[in-house]
């Protein structure tokens, strides 16, 4: 198939990109390096069914000369990231609203599928047992900047649904729940590489808050074939479904357990959110996905341990620091 992503440079976006290249696919990316990095796509630069363009969503002619001729769409390019949602609201606003309708845009027109990520952020601080596509979104005030970024995901999958309901888009949705894995970086606000790479420089864990907060983190490399089939699936058009791991746990324990595996003599330190993060920000005290719905489409079930998400990670980080890159090499003669 013919293939274009948006935020393709992004970590999910990297490796979607060698998934589907491997798959046979012919892959272009659009991104604008804002968030997302060359490196993560340093293994499949030289793939001849590789293509590469720098550019920005909000550029309509920049996305119809990446959609066109592309069997289907996964439209990954967001502001992400914690720190980036609060210090640069607006830009947040404006990327993550007017961008997807631009995409949107040059998918009906093209005849495209389309993919559209989203988040566990949409259900804002409702902690109930375990979220269900159909549960209650609960945010706080409109003017606390934290909350943007769920607002707008809110409205991308208002734009989709009505895009499928009203002109007949074949687009489905993720709402993805704290993926991680290698290349992930801590500059956005990611706990996970943020807390990994602290232990392993033997500096001070530090954990926000209280650290009772809980996630359940999922493993990239589970997320990334979920997302291909649940975009094959025709039954998943005008539909959201959760993607997330199966075990929840505190950012405390996180940490404890990062350091105890690692072996690192660091300590753990909290730090209270308003020295962490910029004025604007509210957290959630829980958050726990249902997969049920994802689990009968395409028989969502994760596998990865969190032992093997840090080390996964760790090993990342060292390699990186050592100056190797850690890539699947995609050979120039196999697609």
């Amino acid at each position: 198939m013919k293939t274009a992503i948006t935020g393709g440079a992004g970590f999910i976006g990297g490796h979607l990109v060698e998934h589907l290249l491997a798959a046979g696919d012919e892959v272009s990316v659009l991104d604008n390096l804002s968030t997302g990095r060359i490196e993560n796509l340093g293994g499949v630069m030289d793939c001849p069914k590789f293509h590469f363009a720098e550019g920005n969503i909000l550029d309509r002619t920049a996305v119809d000369t990446l959609v066109k001729g592309a069997d289907r769409v996964f439209h990954l390019a967001a502001a992400v990231g914690v720190n980036l949602i609060v210090e640069h609201p607006l830009e947040s606003l404006r990327t993550n609203i007017h961008g997807t309708e631009v995409v949107l845009d040059a998918a009906l027109d093209s005849g495209a599928s389309l993919l559209l990520a989203s988040t566990s952020e949409i259900y804002g601080k409702n902690t109930a047992d375990s979220l269900d596509e159909e549960s209650d979104r609960i945010l706080g005030s409109a003017l606390k900047s934290r909350w943007t970024y769920a607002a707008a995901k809110g409205i991308d999958e208002a734009f989709a649904h009505s895009y499928w309901r009203e002109f007949g888009l074949r687009v489905a949705i993720v709402r993805l729940f704290n993926t991680v894995g290698p290349r992930q970086t801590g500059r956005y606000g990611m706990v996970v590489p943020r807390l990994i790479k602290q232990a392993l420089a033997g500096e001070a864990l530090t954990v926000y808050g209280d650290g009772q907060q809980t996630r359940c983190f999922s493993f990239v490399g589970d997320i990334v074939p979920a997302i291909t089939r649940i975009s094959a699936e025709p039954s998943a058009y005008g539909a959201a479904f959760n993607l997330g791991g199966n075990y929840e746990i505190s950012i405390l324990s996180l940490a404890q357990r990062i350091v105890e595996l690692l072996g690192s003599p660091s300590e753990i330190v909290f730090v209270p959110y308003e020295e962490a993060y910029a004025e604007g920000y509210e957290d959630m005290r829980r958050r726990v996905p249902d997969n049920s719905k994802s689990r009968a489409l395409v028989g969502f079930d994760p596998q990865t341990t969190l032992d093997e998400i840090i080390q996964s990670v760790a090993e990342d980080q060292r390699k990186s620091a050592a100056g190797e890159t850690d890539t699947t090499k995609v050979a120039a003669g196999s697609h």
